[in-house]
C-alpha cells in the first residue's frame, strides 16, 4: 500500500501529468483539497472508489482516512492543488506518514505561477533584464512568515517576485515594493490561473489598486517585475548562429561558418 501525493495542478482539469491521472486510475482510495482541485479530475478515478474532501477535515482527520486506507491495503491518491513543493501541507503528512511507518511517494503538478505565467503569455526570465523568479506571499492567520523573508528585502534583489496568497492587502504590497521597483513597474495579476472564469489585470503599482478595485480575491496571483512590461532586452545567446553549442557546433550555420 502506498499513500501518492500528486501535483492537481493550478485549476483547469487537463493540466494533470499522465503519471498523475494514470496513479489516480487505478487507486481505490482518493483523497482531495475540493476547496481548490476541479471535480473534474475525479472523473479519473475507478467507479467504486472511496472518494474523500479533505476540505472540512483537520490533520489528524486526514491521517485517520490514511491509516484506515493502509489497515486495508489500499492505495491512496492523495490530491492537492498547483504542485506539492510550495505551501500544500503535504510535509506534515509526510513526517505523521513517515512516523507510522505508511510508504508514500510524490508526482509534482503545475505550479499556479506557471500557468499564470502562461496566461500572460510571458516569459519571466529575459536576457540582460532579470533572470531571477522568488516565490512568495505575506503572513497569514496560518503561517506567519520568517523574519527576513519580507518583500522588501526580495525586492532589493530587482527579481520578478510572485506573490501568492496576498491579494487582501495588496495596499501593503504596493507600499512595500514601490521604493525599490519605482511606481511605473509593471504588474500583473492573475486570478484563477486556468480555470474557466481566470480574469487577468495589468497595470503598474502606482495604477494597480485602482485597476483591481475590490473585485479579486483568495487565488489571485500578483506579480512584479521589468520582465511583465515592454520593456527592450536582449536576445538570448542560445540560439545565435554564432554560439558554438554541442548540438549545434560552430560552422553549422552558413552565415557564421567556421573561422
Amino acid at each position: 500500500m502506498t499513500v501518492h501525493f500528486i501535483g492537481a495542478g493550478p485549476g483547469a482539469a487537463d493540466l494533470l501529468t499522465l503519471r498523475g491521472r494514470d496513479i489516480i486510475a487505478r487507486c481505490p482510495v482518493c483523497l482531495y483539497a475540493g476547496s481548490l482541485v476541479p471535480e473534474a479530475v475525479l472523473a479519473h478515478c475507478p467507479p467504486d472508489a472511496r472518494i474523500v474532501n479533505t476540505a472540512p477535515l483537520s490533520l489528524d482527520g486526514i491521517m485517520e482516512e490514511l491509516r484506515r486506507a493502509h489497515a486495508a491495503g489500499q492505495d491512496v491518491a492523495r490530491l492537492h492543488s498547483g504542485d506539492l513543493s510550495v505551501w500544500s501541507a503535504m510535509g506534515e503528512q509526510l513526517r505523521r506518514l513517515r512516523a507510522l511507518g505508511i510508504p508514500y511517494d510524490v508526482t509534482p503538478g503545475v505550479p499556479a505561477f506557471a500557468a499564470a505565467a502562461a496566461a500572460l503569455g510571458a516569459e519571466l526570465t529575459l536576457p540582460g533584464l532579470v533572470q531571477s523568479v522568488v516565490l512568495t506571499r505575506t503572513s497569514g492567520r496560518a503561517t506567519a512568515m520568517p523574519g527576513g523573508e519580507t518583500l522588501e528585502n526580495f525586492a532589493k534583489t530587482g527579481a520578478v517576485l510572485a506573490i501568492h496568497l496576498s491579494i487582501h492587502v495588496i495596499e501593503r504590497v504596493v507600499a512595500e515594493l514601490t521604493p525599490h521597483y519605482g511606481e511605473g513597474c509593471p504588474v500583473a495579476i492573475v486570478w484563477r490561473a486556468s480555470w474557466p472564469d481566470q480574469r487577468i489585470v495589468r497595470a503598474t503599482l502606482a495604477t494597480l489598486e485602482t485597476a483591481i478595485g475590490s473585485e479579486l480575491e483568495r487565488t489571485a496571483l500578483i506579480f512584479v517585475g521589468a520582465s511583465l512590461g515592454e520593456a527592450d532586452f536582449g536576445e538570448s545567446r542560445l540560439y545565435a548562429g554564432d554560439y558554438d553549442r554541442r548540438y549545434r557546433p560552430r560552422g553549422t550555420n552558413p552565415r557564421f561558418p567556421e573561422t
